[in-house]
């Protein structure tokens, strides 16, 4: 054998896999020169549009061929729409991601004919935040307490975007546990119309997070006016920022709510530990999932966006994908006789 052939077999053995790093190499991420649709199952304005704007914003840095994200809102149904839309007629290509209200897995508990969708096959990104309600009403108005809303002979008229939405969840959880009646007033695209109709007097009271009402316009300026009063939070314990505010358990021990109305109230209210979770289609590739993922985790100590988050007052508790799954899971699967009770409250 020649001394030249000798020398290129020994570089072969040396360097056996030369060619498939320079054919991996010339591949080119799936992700680049690619658009990636961001779905908001709300209008614009609110809480739920600022976040998946903010991904959107700042989410495409973290994604090998850094594509272009860009958010479409599909409000309707309090989030029905796009999430039926997310699971069902986006492609699964990785290619549209979205955020929907995060109670649409209780309209599928309870087997509303709208429902396309299995919340339990969505891949999901991760949350950002956890967060409990709480409802608050016009300072104007009769109502200056839980009490005296019991008490009414008129109920109080709430607004809401939808049956799965925070003022018609919380409105129908206290009358179920602790009596109190509220007129539910729905259909509104988003928590930014439900505000106007606030000013507009409408109606009179909603619920949404609390983190919501001390982050963003119009209640950093009615905080100021006194133009709202708080009636009551969700959480196990108070809030600081409510600390004279009673928890909605302070109100079931005061008015001996019997197990049955706890263990409903502790799966309608599971919900907030999701807080705005994203999501992909069922379907999309596990390796683009895993992108996905991996994306939403690191944008979450971006300091661009940390930085927007300290500006705009809000609170992020991070939730990985994983997580997300399981509290899904655990929340999907409740006997029959708490399923019964959960749909007798959405039906009211």
């Amino acid at each position: 054998m020649k001394a030249k052939e000798t020398a290129s077999i020994v570089l072969l053995s040396m360097f056996p896999i030369l060619p498939q790093l320079s054919q991996a190499q010339q591949q080119s991420p799936f992700y680049q020169k690619k658009t990636i649709q961001v779905v908001i199952g709300s209008a614009p304005g609110g809480l739920y549009d600022r976040w998946a704007r903010l991904f959107a914003q700042h989410m495409g840095k973290y994604i090998p061929g850094n594509p272009s994200l860009v958010p479409q809102n599909i409000p309707g149904g309090g989030s029905m729409i796009a999430t039926n839309y997310l699971y069902g007629l986006a492609k699964p290509d990785g290619l549209t991601i979205g955020m929907f209200q995060t109670h649409m897995y209780l309209q599928q508990l309870v087997g509303v004919p709208e429902v396309k969708y299995d919340v339990r096959k969505f891949n999901w990104l991760g949350s950002q935040e956890k967060g409990q309600m709480m409802l608050y009403i016009r300072a104007d108005s009769p109502y200056k307490s839980m009490d005296e809303i019991l008490k009414a002979k008129e109920p109080p008229k709430c607004g809401g975007s939808g049956p799965s939405d925070q003022s018609a969840l919380l409105t129908r959880l206290l009358e179920e546990t602790i009596g109190a009646k509220f007129t539910r007033v729905l259909g509104y695209p988003g928590g930014s119309d439900v505000d106007l109709a606030m000013e507009r007097g409408e109606v009179v009271c909603r619920a949404t997070r609390i983190t919501v009402h001390f982050s963003r316009e119009p209640f950093v300026t009615w905080e100021k006016k006194g133009f709202d009063r708080h009636l009551m939070q969700a959480g196990n314990k108070r809030d600081p920022r409510l600390a004279d505010v009673p928890t909605i358990y302070e109100l079931m021990d005061r008015h001996k709510t019997p197990e049955v109305g706890r263990r409903l109230a502790q799966v309608i209210l599971s919900g907030d530990d999701l807080g705005r979770p994203m999501v992909a289609p069922p379907g999309v590739p596990m390796d683009r999932v895993k992108i996905l993922r991996e994306a939403y985790n690191k944008v979450l100590k971006d300091p661009e966006l940390i930085a927007e988050v300290t500006k705009s007052r809000l609170d992020m508790d991070p939730s990985t994908g994983e997580e997300i799954e399981a509290v899904v899971k655990e929340v999907m699967g409740q006997p029959p006789e708490v399923v019964a009770l959960v749909k007798k409250l959405l039906e009211q």
